[in-house]
């Protein structure tokens, strides 16, 4: 569930794509299919995806994720500037990969 919720938010699955079928992701993840249908149908539940019977699951056109593809685009891009520049300061990318996930474990009040 929460890989498919990061792929909607971050814009690598975008409205109306369709999902993999139920049993070909059980046999993928090696999981039973009633786990996949519980999560698919929290996620339909929570208006991430669309159920459709006899047609599959797809991403729900959402209008919170409206102008969400530019952002993402934008900020995958600053991203990789950053890391670029990171790498040729001659920083490792498991340091880089520290560094951030440091920054992203600072309470708020300590960010301001």
């Amino acid at each position: 569930m929460e890989q498919i919720r990061h792929s909607v938010e971050s814009c690598l699955l975008g409205p109306c794509d369709q999902l993999p079928a139920i049993r070909s992701l059980a046999q993928e993840l090696v999981i039973s299919p009633n786990t996949v249908v519980k999560a698919y149908t929290e996620l339909d539940r929570e208006g991430v995806i669309d159920l459709r019977h006899g047609a599959g699951a797809f991403v729900a056109m959402r209008e919170d994720l409206q102008g969400r593809d530019r952002q993402a685009r934008a900020a995958a891009k600053l991203a990789k500037e950053f890391v670029d520049k990171l790498r040729r300061q001659g920083f490792s990318d498991a340091e880089v990969r520290r560094f951030i996930e440091a920054q992203l474990d600072l309470e708020p009040e300590m960010v301001r």
